[in-house]
């Protein structure tokens, strides 16, 4: 089903938006070849697919995925990469953080076991700064950087795509990476019109969602089996999900 809407893309363009993927690489390629044969007759000049964050953690193959992502961009598209919380959370343990603990409550223990590591539970402080000497040793150079330069948002005709959302009352150029990475009901309850329709992931829904200000594509797809794009066409938009 084709649903319409005020937003529009810049004439010419498609665009594609796949929700979070968490290490569920079986269903990024199932998802990506859904893509290819929809974008087959578009007849669009620019093709785009953005990847709205959240690549690591939970599913079982957060390593081959980024692996993936990475060797095997789609044939004909502007790939454009944003950073999710998850990847915030890894970072901030790379760096040294001892705040960011929770991210092995929240899928960091299977991310750290695709990377080789023997990984388990909850750790203690000691087995947690063992934890971050291992994964520096063991994170390829490439994957550290492919982290590093992630983007935490990307403009294209109406739409903003972001990982998690805005911040109601803050002027877009005043947004702060955090909320844009980690916002959840302040957005999520917010009517306010952004000056952009804002697609994003994150915040978990058995179906994906349109409301007058926002589109959310994350259906849960590491426990559901549902990974989502959006299809966004002139003032068009419609779904693709394995």
């Amino acid at each position: 089903m084709r649903y319409r809407h005020d937003a529009k893309t810049l004439d010419g363009t498609r665009i594609y938006a796949i929700g979070d993927m968490h290490g569920r690489l079986d269903l990024l390629q199932k998802l990506e070849a859904l893509i290819e044969a929809d974008a087959g007759g578009s007849g669009a000049a620019n093709l785009i697919a953005v990847y709205l964050g959240d690549y690591i953690d939970r599913g079982p193959d957060s390593r081959a995925l980024i692996d993936w992502i990475m060797h095997n961009p789609l044939a004909g598209f502007e790939p454009i990469y944003l950073k999710g919380n998850h990847e915030d959370w890894m970072l901030r343990f790379l760096a040294g953080s001892e705040v960011v603990t929770s991210w092995f409550a929240n899928g960091g223990v299977e991310t750290l076991e695709s990377y080789g590591l023997e990984a388990h539970g909850f750790p203690t402080p000691d087995e947690a700064r063992e934890w971050r000497r291992q994964l520096s040793a063991k994170l390829p150079a490439d994957h550290l950087a492919f982290f590093q330069g992630l983007q935490i948002s990307h403009e294209c005709g109406d739409y903003l795509f972001v990982h998690a959302g805005l911040k109601p009352g803050v002027p877009l150029a005043a947004q702060d990476a955090r909320d844009q990475l980690w916002i959840r009901d302040e957005f999520l309850e917010s009517d306010e019109d952004f000056g952009r329709m804002v697609v994003h992931g994150h915040s978990i829904g058995r179906t994906p969602q349109i409301q007058n200000n926002r589109i959310c594509v994350d259906t849960g797809a590491y426990y559901s089996g549902h990974l989502t794009a959006a299809v966004l066409e002139r003032d068009e938009v419609w779904f693709l999900q394995t």
